[in-house]
């Protein structure tokens, strides 16, 4: 099973953590990462583009002109595609992009990008991140520390004055074990763990 260090929050290492093999040493699966990324941007899309067809424009009730006798193009109605002004032809309408796959992919692909994290070693566990009180600068100072430009900082539990203070950082987001997700361990260059959070994570994923 792979051995991972344990630091506090002055960047010194205080203990060894096992880490479970299913979870942090698996092979990695890019096809899967591929598919469940996709996923969960197909589902962030908006979709609300909208154009209007030739029944929802307003105007054009009467025949432009004669059938005949004219010498101009035929013409039934001023709001044809054709026309300026006119609806348009398979146009985009509001709809949902989102797509599923199935349960066990999604979570080979979240064990995936967790172990190529680990042995990217681009992965830090900290004992605790103690804050009494909200100051960014000194989250700023454990972060540079570190040397963390653009991480993604996984908790727990709910840490009101931990989470206030990395607010304002570019390129840091704090997210609870709960929602770890494929997308932002690939978008973050470092994944940084509280210690019980690596416990409820393997807890999940191997349960």
């Amino acid at each position: 099973m792979p051995i991972a260090g344990v630091y506090d929050i002055e960047n010194k290492k205080v203990s060894d953590i096992q880490l479970n093999d299913l979870v942090f040493g698996a092979p990695v699966n890019e096809d899967v990462i591929y598919q469940v990324v996709r996923m969960q941007m197909a589902a962030g899309r908006s979709g609300t583009a909208c154009t209007k067809g030739r029944s929802e424009i307003s105007g054009g009730g009467k025949k432009p002109w004669k059938q005949k006798g004219t010498g101009r193009a035929r013409a039934g109605h001023s709001r044809s595609p054709i026309w300026r002004g006119g609806g348009t032809v398979f146009g985009p309408k509001p709809r949902s992009y989102a797509f599923k796959v199935p349960k066990k992919v999604r979570r080979l692909a979240l064990v995936s990008a967790l172990s190529m994290k680990f042995k990217e070693d681009r992965m830090t566990i900290l004992r605790d991140f103690p804050m009494e009180e909200i100051k960014t600068k000194k989250f700023r100072e454990v972060m540079d520390l570190f040397g963390f430009k653009k991480a993604l900082i996984v908790i727990d539990v709910d840490r009101p004055v931990l989470l206030k203070s990395s607010r304002n950082i570019k390129d840091i987001k704090m997210i609870r074990s709960e929602g770890v997700n494929v997308y932002d361990l690939l978008k973050y260059d470092h994944v940084v763990f509280l210690e019980p959070a690596v416990n409820k994570i393997e807890g999940v994923l191997t349960a």
